[in-house]
């Protein structure tokens, strides 16, 4: 029968690795506590780095879900359980193992996939998400900038612009007014006809007076 206090840290474990954005499994033999103590605050609060017997931590990633490699549980282990960036904890496993040569990354567990050594440390060259949304922010400041620009470019042109349009109504308007003239100059050329019936009236008198000779 396990012992409790057995049952109890592959329980508290296995909530770790299920809890974890990400998992990476280290060799600290040679390490000084004053080491163990500064690579922790390196790692900050998000991340848990605890020194965990293997055959715990084979049973604990077992019941969570993960298979990790038998090559990657020989000799003393210690477990750093990412709660946040991943990359940004990659970074800081890195930096202090290059300053620490006795720390030895092996390997761990990402976005729920076994990762070698190598691939943690390929994470660790990568941008971490606060450079990235600082960047993205950036990118896009300059953006709304630039349509600002673009927008108040083109109010000014069509405020400069705007005296113009009562002429161009006007140029439009005064074809239809011409249009009609020639309406009206047909009705005024009626009363040419009086003339005519001057002429109507005038014959009778001028017969008449050749009467009277």
């Amino acid at each position: 029968m396990a012992r409790p206090d057995k049952v109890a840290a592959v329980a508290e474990l296995t909530e770790d690795f299920r809890t974890s954005t990400a998992t990476v499994l280290t060799e600290y033999r040679g390490l000084s506590v004053t080491s163990m103590k500064q690579l922790r605050r390196n790692l900050g609060s998000t991340t848990k780095y605890s020194v965990v017997k293997n055959t715990l931590t084979k049973i604990a990633a077992k019941e969570a879900g993960f298979e990790v490699p038998n090559e990657l549980l020989v000799g003393p282990s210690a477990l750093a359980f990412i709660k946040g960036d991943p990359i940004v904890a990659a970074k800081s496993l890195r930096d202090f193992a290059k300053e620490n040569p006795f720390l030895i990354i092996k390997g761990g567990i990402y976005e729920g996939k076994n990762v070698t050594a190598a691939e943690i440390f390929k994470l660790a060259d990568l941008e971490s998400r606060e450079v990235l949304l600082a960047k993205l922010a950036g990118a896009m400041k300059g953006s709304l900038a630039k349509a600002a620009r673009v927008f108040d470019a083109l109010r000014i042109k069509m405020e400069a612009g705007a005296p113009a349009a009562p002429v161009a109504v006007e140029e439009v308007a005064a074809p239809e007014v011409a249009a009609e003239a020639p309406v009206v100059e047909a009705v005024v050329e009626t009363p040419a006809e009086t003339p005519v019936v001057t002429e109507e009236v005038l014959t009778p008198v001028e017969a008449t007076e050749e009467e009277k000779e």
